[in-house]
């Protein structure tokens, strides 16, 4: 099915939609799920050690119940120096606001499947800058709900650095004493938030042959990109069936461009071409603090940084359209989501952009905070909420893609006449009820989060 575009004003008041996304390509999913099994991961980054076969349950009112807030929508914002900027809507869970609920329902749905089929209990360990703890809480909680699985059958341990625990959201699974064990949030004081990576993987290395000897437990790193390509495969089916053909810049704020390398996988499986040569650009954008992906894309090495100017308490630079003009500090931390370094990634991305088109551009806060107003009018006839005040924001993700966005037009960076920005992740501190810090648990070490684990699988 194509259905054409509407104009802007028609879409101030519907947009095109995708209620239940995963539900609604069910047949394709399942059959790209299947060929996952035999894809590489990206950059070779396979996880090793236990992972669910690469199914879903079968399909019912359970799952549709727990697929439902998998949405999509798209919408136009606006007309600039004559390139239409749209929006692909990933954000429609009110529970998480972030594109992190595709891949994490998928997560939870092979560990459903892998439950139902051996009797064998789960228990996922996840490393998260904040939201895909927040995200894969979410969804082990609507496998409860849905009564897919028991509590006891499915259990999740999330490993967050220090810096990313005001990110962190409420979750029933902090209802009580018991769940919090069965489900901690374990945070690790670290001024590289990168450790939380090495740590959820070393814990699940040391203790998965104990935990399954000792209690039939399988212990599951969930940390393989293969998981994110898939669930967002679905952005492409959408856009094949939703939008109109044509040359269009897909621009997304990245860490390692998960998003980006699932919407071109799932261009690959519906075209069933290593190239599908269907006019997708991609514009990834960034912060100063992890500019690397932009940094190797435009000057081949992840190090690359231009000549800032101090003046008039300011940093300057007008030699890289790619970077910031101006900055408060040329190493800021605009979200602590975009934590990841040099990623694996990045050379694959550089190789689509080479084959297809499309660029990059590093925002600062600054230029952020200029763009803001613009922005937040933008957004508000569509259902997205900018906070007036933007200290209120606590995911920077949109306002970023958009910043990079704009800043490519008026750079001349951009070349297509419609950009479609991937609404990955936007809310306010009025739009959730953080961690209790209470309910954290500490941990300085290997040895600490292994208590922590072991504590998870005999609550």
């Amino acid at each position: 099915m194509t259905t054409t575009l509407p104009s802007s004003q028609a879409l101030a008041d519907t947009a095109l939609q995708c209620p239940r996304a995963l539900t609604h390509y069910d047949t394709e999913l399942r059959a790209v799920l299947a060929a996952a099994a035999d894809t590489p991961a990206p950059g070779g980054a396979d996880p090793g050690g236990f992972a669910p076969a690469w199914e879903l349950p079968a399909a019912g009112d359970d799952l549709d119940r727990f697929f439902a807030p998998s949405g999509i929508s798209a919408h136009t914002l606006d007309e600039d120096g004559g390139r239409r900027i749209g929006l692909l809507n990933l954000m429609h869970n009110s529970r998480t606001r972030t594109t992190k609920t595709f891949a994490s329902l998928v997560i939870v749905a092979r560990a459903v499947a892998h439950i139902r089929r051996t009797g064998e209990s789960v228990v996922i360990v996840t490393p998260s800058s904040a939201n895909k703890a927040t995200a894969l809480r979410d969804a082990v909680l609507r496998a409860h709900e849905s009564a897919l699985v028991t509590p006891d059958q499915l259990r999740i341990v999330c490993v967050v650095p220090s810096g990313s625990t005001a990110k962190l959201w409420h979750c029933g699974l902090a209802g009580d004493a018991t769940s919090r064990t069965a489900h901690p949030l374990a945070v690790l004081r670290t001024d590289e938030p990168g450790d939380v990576k090495q740590l959820a993987r070393a814990v699940v290395e040391q203790e998965a042959e104990a935990l399954y000897a000792d209690h039939g437990i399988r212990l599951w790193h969930s940390l393989d990109l293969r998981n994110y390509m898939v669930a967002d495969a679905v952005r492409a089916l959408f856009e094949r069936d939703f939008l109109p053909e044509g040359d269009r810049t897909h621009a997304h704020s990245v860490s390692s461009a998960f998003g980006l390398l699932g919407h071109f996988h799932g261009q690959q499986w519906h075209t069933r071409r290593q190239w599908p040569d269907i006019g997708g650009q991609y514009f990834l954008v960034q912060h100063l603090g992890t500019p690397d992906m932009v940094s190797s894309l435009h000057h081949g090495r992840f190090d690359h940084r231009p000549a800032w100017v101090f003046r008039d308490g300011l940093f300057h630079q007008d030699q890289d359209p790619h970077f910031p003009q101006v900055a408060h500090d040329p190493g800021e931390q605009l979200d602590a989501t975009f934590y990841t370094h040099t990623p694996a990634t990045s050379p694959r991305m550089n190789e689509i952009i080479a084959r297809q088109g499309g660029g990059g551009v590093v925002v600062s806060l600054m230029e952020c905070l200029g763009h803001y107003p613009r922005i937040r009018h933008m957004l508000a006839p569509h259902g997205v909420h900018l906070p007036a005040d933007p200290r209120d924001l606590r995911e920077w993700s949109l306002v970023m893609a958009l910043t990079g966005v704009l800043n490519g037009i008026e750079r001349g960076l951009i070349t297509t006449r419609e950009v479609l920005v991937h609404g990955s992740g936007s809310y306010g501190t009025g739009d959730f009820r953080p961690a209790d810090p209470r309910h954290l648990h500490p941990v300085a070490s290997l040895e600490d989060l292994r208590h922590v684990v072991r504590a998870a699988a005999a609550a």
